[in-house]
């Protein structure tokens, strides 16, 4: 891509993907942008799972799926799960006098940091915030209190490029 409004514009939220793996390469270069993502206080409040095992990559996908509402049927690609840990000091006492809870601000950047990634990396991607929160920390054995915040599906695009309306 030549510039970063190109990039932002090619960006779009995939709900359809090839039956293909993602490169570990190129899932580490995404990583690495999340990594490098900018938080309050450099607090980084967040644990990434990354589900490549095709048997998780479905139960995760099984607690992303709503047949009653018929969403996220989809969600079968492999999933980064975001999970909200606890902010530095500073952070917290920050975020305290605003009024402001800023991990849910630094997991807002650290997603966008990882969608855009991907997309550079010539992948799709979706960010899921419907899921059986509990389903998916029991699939993952992720400790009780901490929050899974967000799913984000990664995978070679099935669809085309759409006309974005904003």
């Amino acid at each position: 891509m030549n510039s970063f409004l190109e990039l932002v514009n090619n960006r779009q939220s995939d709900r359809a993907y090839f039956d293909k793996p993602v490169e570990q390469d190129k899932l580490d270069r995404i990583l690495e942008a999340a990594r490098l993502a900018p938080s309050a206080c450099n607090a980084q409040p967040w644990k990434l799972i990354v589900v490549t095992d095709p048997e998780k990559r479905h139960q995760v996908a099984d607690a992303a799926t709503s047949k009653m509402l018929s969403m996220n049927h989809f969600s079968k690609q492999a999933p980064i799960i975001l999970v909200e840990e606890n902010a530095n000091f500073t952070s917290k006492i920050g975020g305290w006098a605003q009024g402001k809870h800023y991990p849910h601000l630094d997991l807002g950047i650290l997603a966008s940091h990882i969608c855009l990634a991907a997309a550079d990396e010539g992948l799709g991607s979706c960010m899921l915030g419907w899921c059986d929160e509990k389903k998916v920390a029991k699939t993952l054995e992720i400790p009780k209190g901490k929050k899974v915040m967000l799913v984000i599906l990664l995978g070679y695009s099935a669809q085309t490029l759409r006309e974005k309306k904003k």
